[in-house]
């Protein structure tokens, strides 16, 4: 970390480890909360806008605390049971305070007109738009402040308050040039200072206070009174959405309902989209470059959603994600590797002149992983449709056309080079995962086919597949007989611990097993798996990493699959106790610290978490792992 980063005072990094954050949601757009009650990162009026609080990327980039005045580390932090509303306790030499952080919820706005937004079916329920934070003094006196200071633009323009009434109670930010208006409501009465709003109250038991920030035309709180009504209303509707779902009588189901509500968190609701995370340019490598933006769409995601979604029980959910990817696959010939939240293809990536979290320089936004070629992503569309058919009663032309295109796509490219599925940013290789994938596009796609009665269809491609399978088995194996991670090379990668999840081979194929236990004795870090060893793989970097969290996910469904449960188990208890406070995962964890590194929370993380842990449950349950992919059989 640079030196020019600590805190002068201290010594220490100002930043609060990625790992503490807590998360919010509305399904239009998220934020992160610091122990310290300061919210450091939100983007508005969508996750993928520029951020109005920054500080997460740089510490004068704009933040919003809510706190007791001369504390900063808390006594206890939760999320109410089965809820997004994250509660902060705060004690004092003088009292205690409680303090509840949420995005608000509420019931479907669009009644006398369509959405201009909303392309999935409507629900019941809308984004308010409202960020409420509330505290309730339950013991003593305590001296609570509010300071808002917004910084529009990724932090390069400072907010100009303005009362918005004769008393003290609201006052709008703007910016000259800018559409988005920023309305603060209390019932504080707040001072304006420069670009700042503040204000302090000295607390006393069963006083209560709240302040709210809103974006739109729809109302926030005006009282106490209601802002606890829609706190209560937001709370029961996660509470009555996660009642939704299936979870196994377990002591793990609070991991898996805690991966739903994160997942239902990254979830653009108006699209159907699935972000990759919350956030960009969290560091992977602590001060290094390593530094992506995330809060996009990417559709290798899509498999793993409707695997985790549909074993949950949340076909809603799954088939929103679906018809999001059938609707930018029907659109572009050349399906793209990730879209915007909006479905839109281009995402031009800039660097933005910001300190970075911790000093880690460059901070992106956009993605220039965009333009790459990457094979897997016809695997992933197909084996989607494939789940996606299987749960309903047939396959749409809509559909059909769509998978077509995307098995000819496999078909006519599956032998090139491309970038693989870590996005390297070193030259193209035969990646062996992409060729997998290819396999698993044509393969599901020979299934589809025989399920719609084009037998002739079905059978060519069903001989297709298995010259891709041989190519995969002869190229694509060591001596030892262990499956490499790209054609030509010895080097080991984590994603080839897919083949038996994937259903590639027989899980008793001595190459499977040997591929399984060498991942898990020679490509990990204390027990945690590396996506690939750098110094044997040209990405572009070369920096070193962490260990890839979804990969020691996919170790463990991999053991379970290949029959050694004890293991399995013992690595999933370790992954398990690695969670963040909130039960929370970043991208990566520093296997040494167990520090979490990479953007934050992240999906792929929480999708393979659930497919690991069901399957330690099946296993402790008797039942065969095969039989969590019951959809894949």
């Amino acid at each position: 970390m640079p030196p020019s980063v600590l805190d002068p005072a201290t010594g220490r990094s100002p930043f609060p480890p990625i790992g503490d954050y807590g998360f919010l949601s509305d399904c239009e757009t998220v934020a992160l909360v610091a122990p310290s009650g300061n919210v450091e990162w939100l983007c508005l009026p969508r996750l993928d806008s520029p951020s109005v609080f920054g500080a997460m990327l740089d510490r004068d980039a704009g933040n919003f605390r809510f706190g007791p005045y001369d504390l900063n580390v808390p006594a206890a932090r939760r999320y109410l049971p089965g809820t997004m509303v994250l509660e902060t306790s705060w004690g004092t030499a003088s009292g205690w305070i409680i303090v509840r952080d949420l995005l608000l919820m509420g019931p479907w706005h669009h009644e006398d007109q369509r959405s201009k937004t909303h392309r999935r079916a409507p629900t019941d329920y809308d984004a308010d738009h409202v960020l409420l934070r509330t505290v309730r003094c339950v013991n003593g006196e305590v001296q609570v402040v509010m300071d808002c200071e917004p910084m529009f633009d990724y932090g390069r323009h400072p907010a100009e308050w303005i009362y918005s009434g004769e008393a003290y109670e609201q006052a709008v930010a703007r910016v000259p040039g800018n559409d988005l208006e920023l309305t603060l409501t209390t019932d504080l009465r707040i001072g304006i200072e420069g670009g700042r709003a503040t204000a302090r109250t000295l607390l006393k038991e069963g006083e209560h206070r709240f302040c709210a920030l809103s974006w739109s035309e729809h109302p926030p709180p005006r009282t106490s009174e209601e802002a606890y009504d829609r706190l209560v209303w937001t709370a029961h509707h996660w509470q009555h959405w996660l009642a939704r779902g299936h979870f196994p009588d377990h002591p793990w189901r609070g991991y898996l309902q805690r991966s739903a509500l994160t997942l239902k968190g990254l979830t653009f609701a108006p699209s159907g989209a699935l972000v990759a995370a919350a956030t960009t340019s969290l560091p992977e490598t602590p001060g290094g470059p390593r530094n992506w933006d995330y809060r996009y769409s990417w559709v290798r995601d899509a498999t793993f959603a409707l695997w985790a979604l549909y074993t949950l029980g949340f076909d809603w959910e799954a088939n929103d994600f679906f018809w999001f990817i059938a609707d930018v696959a029907e659109r572009d010939r050349d399906l793209q590797v990730l879209y915007g939240v909006d479905g839109r293809a281009e995402l031009p990536e800039q660097e933005l002149d910001l300190e970075g979290y911790e000093g880690a320089r460059p901070v992106r936004v956009g993605n220039a992983a965009y333009q790459q070629r990457q094979h897997d992503v016809w695997g992933a569309v197909l084996d989607s449709v494939y789940l996606h058919t299987k749960t309903r009663d047939g396959l749409d032309e809509r559909i059909w056309s769509i998978l077509v295109h995307q098995v000819e796509s496999a078909l006519a490219l599956w032998r090139e080079p491309d970038q693989g599925i870590w996005e390297v940013r070193g030259q193209p290789q035969h990646f062996t995962s992409s060729k997998l994938m290819c396999w698993v596009a044509v393969d599901r796609g020979a299934r589809l086919a025989s399920m719609k009665g084009e037998d002739e269809l079905a059978k060519l491609w069903e001989e297709r597949a298995e010259e891709i399978k041989d190519d995969i088995c002869t190229h694509g194996v060591d001596e030892r007989g262990v499956f490499t991670q790209r054609y030509g090379a010895p080097a080991l990668d984590a994603s080839l611990l897919l083949i038996p999840l994937f259903r590639f081979l027989p899980v008793d194929d001595l190459r499977v097993v040997a591929t399984v236990r060498a991942i898990a004795d020679e490509l990990t870090v204390e027990g945690l798996v590396l996506r690939y060893k750098v110094e044997e793989t040209d990405d572009g970097l070369g920096t070193e990493e962490g260990a890839f969290v979804i990969c020691s996910f996919w170790l463990v469904s991999a053991l379970s699959e290949i029959g050694d449960q004890e293991r399995a188990r013992a690595l999933c208890e370790k992954l398990l106790s690695l969670a963040s406070p909130l039960e929370l995962y970043a991208e990566e964890i520093d296997p040494r610290s167990g520090r979490h590194l990479g953007n934050f929370p992240q999906a792929f993380t929480h999708l393979a978490l659930i497919n690991a842990v069901m399957h330690i449950i099946l296993s402790d349950q008797g039942a065969t792992p095969s039989a969590f992919i019951r959809l894949r059989s």
